[in-house]
């Protein structure tokens, strides 16, 4: 087995997880709220101006439109001045655009307002956005704007925030999240190894906040569902401490693992295991890293977006691809911003309710105003990707 320097593709994936990486704010058990009304009827919507589509230049405030010109409109509201989180609200913006695309005629047009990564200026801007004549907003896509927005009171219309808040405070009656929040993804891990006949876990993890995030939502839902949570290792790389890994795995304590790791990490850690059904998440897929390291996870299932794990399904083949190259985190944005406008034109229509099937997972609108994503399962065979099924909250 090898595992080698991290590849460039690991790039992108650290600023994800500093862009989810505030501290864990895991959704409350509130019962489901009501779905927002339609906005109101419109006349068909004026075209904009010939500049009104573009995205604001860099380092300029969204243009104020004085009341006459107000012109009902989407208002698609990203970090694209982020020295941080521009490439993915970047992505964002092409799969939502895309996904427009693909409609054809939208029932209002599309503005895009970029903001930078001041939590005022992102409300100020949302505000404005509203004083614009936006009849519904889609972001902010970094957890600290979405915590400003929720602590403010200007959420008046139908909004979809690409992320999840810093705290359990409930959502204005207006705002929805859709997310690729991590706790979530570890969660439904957790309901798919209890499915599955699984009821002692090991659990391995690194001293990363993600991983820690990852690995305690992990515990809290399989514990929840009733599986005992033998023991907690840190992740080493000292030969010791592998081998206590193995001892410890060989013993019949536990009947799977849980690996709360990177890929790298993963891939050293994987063969210490054995026996156990191993599992873990989308942060073990290496995309286009080759099949060395499928090799190296044989037997590792996993949760990721249909997206990336089946191409050939009918909600998925339709949308164009990006050429994003070896960055695979930029791909699963691309994805959130396709959804996120399919979501929109739902919002818009009022129709919420039912289930979607969307490049992300399957969507249905779950407690506190979060979109759900049922993910699919898969598993590392013989260096490749098997599908397995798709795996449901």
């Amino acid at each position: 087995m090898r595992c080698g320097v991290p590849h460039r593709w690991l790039v992108v994936p650290l600023a994800a997880a500093i862009l989810y990486g505030a501290p864990s704010a895991l959704a409350s058990e509130a019962a489901v709220s009501s779905p927002a009304p339609p906005p109101p009827s419109l006349n068909a919507p004026l075209p904009l101006p010939a500049n009104a589509g573009a995205p604001v230049a860099r380092g300029e405030a969204a243009p104020q439109l004085s009341a006459p010109t107000e012109i009902p409109h989407i208002a698609l509201l990203l970090p694209l001045d982020s020295g941080a989180f521009g490439r993915h609200a970047e992505a964002v913006k092409n799969g939502f655009l895309a996904a427009a695309k693909i409609q054809g005629r939208t029932a209002l047009p599309i503005r895009i307002y970029a903001t930078g990564d001041d939590v005022n200026q992102i409300v100020e801007i949302y505000a404005r956005a509203l004083a614009n004549g936006a009849r519904l907003v889609v972001g902010p896509l970094a957890r600290d704007g979405v915590t400003a927005l929720v602590e403010s009171a200007v959420v008046i219309v139908p909004t979809l925030a690409l992320n999840v808040p810093e705290s359990n405070t409930p959502l204005p009656r207006e705002l929805f999240t859709l997310s690729l929040q991590a706790e979530a993804e570890a969660r439904q891990v957790a309901q798919l190894a209890y499915q599955e006949g699984y009821r002692k876990a090991f659990t391995v993890h690194d001293g990363t906040p993600l991983m820690k995030r990852i690995h305690q939502a992990f515990v809290e839902e399989f514990t929840r569902l009733g599986g005992a949570h033998i023991a907690s290792y840190a992740f080493t790389s000292d030969p010791a401490g592998l081998a206590r890994l193995k001892r410890a795995a060989g013993q019949g304590g536990a009947d799977m693992a849980f690996l709360a790791l990177d890929l790298p990490r993963a891939r050293l850690a994987r063969p210490y295991f054995d026996p156990l059904a191993l599992y873990a998440t989308s942060q073990v897929y290496p995309g286009n890293a080759g099949p060395l390291a499928s090799f190296d996870l044989a037997g590792v299932s996993f949760l990721d977006m249909p997206w990336l794990l089946q191409p050939d399904h009918p909600a998925v083949m339709v949308y164009p691809r990006p050429d994003y190259r070896d960055t695979i985190e930029l791909e699963r944005f691309y994805a959130l911003g396709i959804d996120a406008f399919r979501l929109a034109q739902e919002l818009l229509a009022g129709d919420i309710r039912g289930a979607l099937d969307g490049v992300t997972g399957r969507l249905t609108l779950g407690r506190d105003q979060q979109f759900v994503r049922a993910l699919t399962a898969a598993q590392f065979n013989q260096g490749k990707i098997v599908v397995r099924r798709e795996a449901r909250p």
